[in-house]
């Protein structure tokens, strides 16, 4: 049979596999498909480990038959009521004679109990090939693992040469249902059977633990590949996907990830308002980074002993906390030669995950004993302790396996470890996640130390510090702690992370070969965004300029000097409190939310409005209320309800602007806290936050960071953000979601009022690896790229309006098919032709045609939210174009669109300027290189009025000073007078004849737009809509009238005279 083919491949993957260890069935004889099982291994395992109470077992069940139809009725057994796969393998069977029957053995952490190694010893893994796995018809399946004759597994391969991953996973969808025609197929039941479908190809593999028809949602299952998605090219004579069999299908390792790493996860979602609870169980198999790190991490320590340090720097959607739940485990029961290697693991969470998802998870990994001791408020009263570093102390002392405690109880942890003498020898893991808590009042010198001033002034406004920090200014003054292994879990870690947790390998695949610190394992944002686990939030990016003029009244003693600095923040934030502002913010927020947000999800999409204060987000509160409330009143389709969240209380000052529309203004005495302004929400925002009830939530401090609600989607910036607050803050919306209906999370929406595009990239960059993504996106490139596909002759208008009115009308596949077959077979014929004939130049063009056609569907899905184009024929062009974009793809092709120099022009500053901000994953994290070098200031004092003036030339303002426009037209004029046929006009028309010109016109706009770098403000307000505009291009017209003819003139003369002269010299 030829290598090529898919059987080959399949023969080779068990002849790996049968060489290290595993039993290999070259078919399926001997398996009883109506319970999915394989007989003979079970009771050849059960006959080895567990003879004589095997032997009762089977005398009292009466027969074989009868014996397997006990297992099977325990295997079918809901997984909630101890039934199923996973609860067996671990916890075994109990049966009537012969009393609890192991199932399996896995590998036990010591080699002291000689029966624990002997029954380890015995473990049957078996590979069968070519199942027939239904019991309604003779479909089977490429492989099957089982696990002493209980099956775990199903691979479904493909070989690159014949088929894609695509078609393993289509195959899974449409052909392995686990109801056939009414009738259960017991292999593929959720739970009870197979605990994994694995989908593979040479080249990628992708996996699943729940079959459902055409809801099957597979997930990658790649090593990742120069920082995305995928696996590296295939070397050493074998496949890119051989790290399976070779590594997570190895004998030992996939015991230990069935034994010790497969959770099964019910989640209950309840909303407070309504009253009503929504839940569903999930198996959860380890992503390949998940297992990756955990079996890394267990494997460096056993080599390097305890006392090193380790980062592990993976994305948000990466799962963190069950990978810190894996690893916490893993090592509270490692040994190195039979010797426990870690007294205590001590694991840095935040309070959910300490209430409840670590706990869970362990106990389900750990055979349901009890290993997490947790020190909270109530452990202390339960135990009857006296305080929570009272219990920590006795739970340090008591060798407790595993000890979660917060961000606030760790120190106390530390300072414990070093002063007591009863722990001096004992050995301990830190555990930490980047958990987020609220700390109030005083920062803590220590603390304060490695947190930069915007961050301390930030926790004294109700703020959080994270995890990072608090381990950073507990480990800053101190050496290397010989008795302490460090893990740091983070997405953004900080330089000062790097510097305290980093490898400094200057060789190797670990290191970057500078030798400079770097991350022990890496899972990328990169990736992340690539394989589906989160959304890249920074495609729906936009950005508000914003335009004011600020008026001081005048002071007619002269006094009234401020300092500069002073005055410009204080300006600033009486703008950013004043009802008008904000009121102004608050209609685009509930317009944009209204019409692009409210509708997704199946109606559930949710929004957050993040503020820079406590005063502002109770503002913003009152504001949205008030303007849903009056258009409520004219359109009743706007019944959204808000939440505010903050920490503590705030009061207003006693001259704070207010409206009457938020109600009676506040006395100075009047306090605003989360209760009163959310009645009816409860104490627990998160939870309610979750329900249909509330769509809106406005936070100041508060669920920025750690805050994980699937359905948020649009957030709405009114603060100032930069590096990894930036980053955390906009990742809140980058969690995926599928609805019940089957709709599928696919769009985010960043509406800033106070970032730029290139500073948000900036702050993005270090987190992310080199990867192709636009920067700033003009709404006339949809427009442009729109016409030069048309001049592409590929398709046809009728074609366009066709496919368009079959795709709304729902016509079916083959309509579709037929309808976007001209364009695909036009651009076949043409690709041919090139490759034929070797036409470099028409297959660029054509490989452009394929990038720009990608490139209008993507921006124009984008752009048409924010911009009215106003034209119905380009939504039905980004109907056809999508059609058109999947039947011409190049697999190979990789889009790139290079936007850098693309200006915006033509859209209000209220309208704001989008963006679609590029990384490339360059961005470097800077360390500190010196510190207490700078020298203070002189304070700059200026009469108020200054203040007032410079902050309207830097925000613009709805008028410009004579001289601006002077300045402004003279710049302009320059420029056009490069244009030789304006200048040829100027000769033959009268000024009015010629201020009337469309030629004239058009090369004012096309000038603007190449002076705008050097004006700016000027440029933005040329194209508004300001009463002053025409006098621009009146005063325009007019000066460069008469400066072409004075030239002109000027040219004529010089002529002359050089004519004259020449004729003297003959």
């Amino acid at each position: 049979m030829a290598d090529h083919n898919e059987v080959v491949f399949e023969s080779e993957i068990c002849a790996h596999l049968e060489a290290h260890g595993w039993l290999y069935s070259k078919s399926d004889q001997g398996y009883d498909r109506e319970r999915a099982l394989f007989p003979a291994d079970l009771f050849a395992w059960l006959e080895e480990t567990q003879p004589t109470p095997f032997a009762k077992a089977l005398k009292a069940a009466g027969s074989e038959a009868k014996f397997l139809d006990v297992l099977a009725t325990a295997l079918d057994k809901p997984l909630e009521h101890g039934g199923g796969m996973l609860n067996i393998l671990r916890n075994g069977v109990q049966f009537v004679g012969g009393g609890r029957l192991k199932m399996a053995q896995f590998r036990p952490d010591t080699t002291l109990n000689p029966t624990t190694v002997e029954q380890y010893a015995a473990m049957r893994v078996r590979v069968m090939r070519q199942v027939h796995f239904s019991t309604a018809d003779q479909r089977s399946i490429d492989l099957v693992f089982f696990v002493n004759g209980l099956p775990v597994a199903t691979v479904e391969l493909k070989t690159d040469f014949t088929q894609s991953l695509d078609e393993a996973v289509s195959q899974y969808k449409k052909d392995r249902h686990p109801i056939t025609n009414g009738r259960v197929e017991p292999l593929l039941s959720f739970g009870h059977r197979a605990l994994v479908h694995f989908a593979v190809s040479n080249d990628l593999a992708a996996m699943t633990t729940r079959l459902e028809g055409d809801k099957t949602h597979f997930l990658p299952f790649n090593t990742g590949n120069e920082g995305g998605a995928g696996n590296p090219p295939a070397a050493d004579g074998t496949s890119s996907t051989a790290y399976l069999w070779e590594r997570v299908w190895e004998k030992h390792a996939w015991l230990n990830i069935i034994g010790r790493l497969m959770i099964v996860e019910t989640k209950e979602e309840w909303d407070v308002a309504t009253g009503t609870s929504l839940r569903r169980t999930s198996m959860l198999f380890p992503r390949f980074h998940q297992w990756e790190a955990v079996t890394n991490i267990a494997a460096a320590i056993e080599d390097e002993g305890v006392g090193q340090r380790y980062l592990i720097e993976h994305s948000a959607g990466s799962g963190k906390t069950n990978t810190i739940a894996w690893t916490a485990h893993r090592l509270a029961r490692l040994h190195v030669n039979d010797q426990k290697v870690f007294d205590s693991v001590i694991v840095v969470v935040d309070r959910t995950v300490l209430d409840g998802q670590l706990q869970d998870a362990i106990r389900q990994i750990d055979g349901g004993k009890k290993i997490v001791a947790t020190i909270s408020p109530e452990d202390v009263h339960k135990a009857g302790a006296t305080s929570k570093s009272n219990l920590l102390a006795q739970a340090l002392k008591n060798g407790e396996l595993i000890i979660a405690v917060t961000v606030q109880t760790f120190p106390f942890a530390l300072d414990e470890i070093r002063k007591d003498s009863a722990l001096k020898g004992k050995k301990f893991a830190v555990i930490a996640d980047e958990a987020h808590s609220s700390q109030s009042g005083q920062v803590s010198a220590k603390l304060k130390a490695v947190l930069t001033a915007e961050e301390v002034e930030d926790i004294e406004e109700g703020g959080q510090v994270d995890v990072e920090s608090v381990l950073a200014a507990e480990m800053g003054e101190r050496a290397e702690s010989p008795n302490i292994s460090y893990l740091a879990f983070t997405a953004t870690p900080k330089n000062k992370t790097l510097e305290l947790f980093g490898r400094r390998v200057s060789t190797g695949s670990t290191g970057d070969g500078s030798g400079k610190p770097v991350e022990f394992h890496l899972y990328s944002m990169k990736q992340a965004i690539e394989e589906g686990y989160i959304l890249d939030v920074l495609k729906g990016y936009q950005s508000y300029d914003t335009a004011l003029k600020i008026a001081g009244k005048a002071n007619a003693t002269g006094e009234g000097e401020v300092e500069e600095g002073t005055a410009r923040k204080g300006l600033m934030r009486w703008v950013q409190l004043h009802p008008t502002n904000i009121s102004q913010k608050v209609q685009i927020i509930v317009e944009h939310f209204h019409a692009n947000v409210a509708h997704l999800l199946d109606g559930k999409a949710k929004a957050m409005v993040v503020t820079d204060s406590r005063k502002s987000a109770v503002k913003y509160k009152k504001a949205i209320d008030a303007f849903i409330a009056k258009r409520a009143a004219e359109d009743a389709s706007y019944n959204y309800r808000t939440l505010v969240a903050f920490s503590g209380g705030v009061t207003m000052d006693e001259n704070e602007v207010w409206t009457v529309e938020w109600g009676p203004a506040p006395s100075k005495d009047d306090e605003f806290t989360e209760a009163n302004m959310n009645p009816g929400a409860g104490s627990d925002l998160a939870a309610a936050f979750k329900g249909d009830t509330y769509k809106i939530m406005t936070v100041a401090n508060k669920f920025q960071t750690g805050f994980d609600q699937p359905l948020l989607s649009a957030m709405y910036v009114d603060k100032r953000l930069s590096g990894v607050t930036a980053v955390q803050t906009l990742s809140r919306l980058n969690r995926t979601h599928r609805t019940a209906g089957g709709e599928q999370k696919r769009k985010t929406f960043v509406i800033d009022f106070v970032n730029k595009p290139e500073d948000i990239r900036q702050s993005f960059e270090p987190y992310f690896t080199a990867a192709r993504l636009e920067t700033e996106t003009d709404p006339y490139v949809v427009v442009h790229l729109a016409t030069k596909l048309a001049h592409a002759g590929i398709y046809t208008e009728d074609e366009v309006r066709k496919t368009a009115e079959l795709w709304v009308r729902r016509k079916g596949n083959n309509a579709l098919t037929a309808a976007v077959s001209p364009g695909k077979t036009a651009f076949a014929k043409r690709y041919e032709k090139a490759l034929e004939t070797d036409d470099k130049v028409l297959l660029n063009e054509l490989d452009l045609f394929r990038k720009d056609v990608s490139t209008y569907v993507r921006l124009y899905d984008f752009m048409s939210q924010i911009v009215d184009y106003g034209d119905p024929y380009m939504e039905m062009l980004s109907i056809y174009l999508r059609l058109l974009e999947r039947v011409i793809k190049d697999e190979s092709w990789s889009a790139e669109v290079d936007l850098s120099d693309v200006v915006l022009v033509g859209v209000k500053h209220t309208k704001a300027a989008t963006a679609d901000i590029s990384l490339t994953g360059d961005g470097e994290l800077k360390g500190i290189s010196a510190a207490g070098s700078g020298s203070k200031k002189e304070p700059k004092y200026v009469a108020l009025q200054v203040v007032i003036d410079r902050m309207n030339d830097l925000f613009g303002a709805e008028s410009f000073a004579e001289s601006q426009i002077r300045e402004f037209v003279n710049g302009l004029v320059e420029r056009l007078l490069d244009y030789p046929d304006l200048v040829a006009q100027t000769r033959v028309n009268s000024k009015k004849q010629f201020m009337e010109s469309q030629d004239f016109q058009a090369a004012v706009t096309e000038a603007v737009v190449e002076n705008q770098d050097a004006h700016n403000t000027m440029a933005d307000y040329f194209f508004s809509d300001g009463p002053g505009v025409a006098g621009v291009v009146v005063a325009l017209a007019d000066a460069f009238y008469e400066t072409a003819l004075q030239r002109s003139r000027r040219a004529g003369q010089a002529a002359a005279e050089v004519d004259i002269g020449g004729r003297m010299d003959t």
